[in-house]
């Protein structure tokens, strides 16, 4: 059974703020399921994984599993454009 997806209220934003750093390119992946995190993004030839919460947002069952079982090296829970940027390496001075 298919189940919607509920998009965080801060997405758009920290989507857009991705997307406005020459390079950095931006998949919306929220609706693959399983717990896979919402975008993945490419910067300066790395792939980054990103689960946006917003507010005190939990990771559900599934999102928890995917945490668990990632080996790779770039997998973060965002709440806000900062945090976005620091998980690309990107100064927010």
């Amino acid at each position: 059974m298919s189940r919607a997806r509920k998009v965080d209220v801060n997405q758009a934003e920290i989507v857009e703020a991705l997307r406005s750093i020459p390079g950095c390119v931006v998949w919306l992946t929220f609706r693959v399921g399983e717990g896979f995190p919402d975008i993945l993004a490419t910067f300066m030839g790395d792939i980054y994984l990103m689960e946006i919460k917003s507010g005190d947002g939990r990771l559900t069952k599934d999102e928890q599993q995917f945490f668990d079982a990632f080996t790779g090296d770039h997998l973060a829970i965002v709440r806000s454009v900062t945090d976005a940027l620091k998980a690309i390496g990107v100064s927010t001075r």
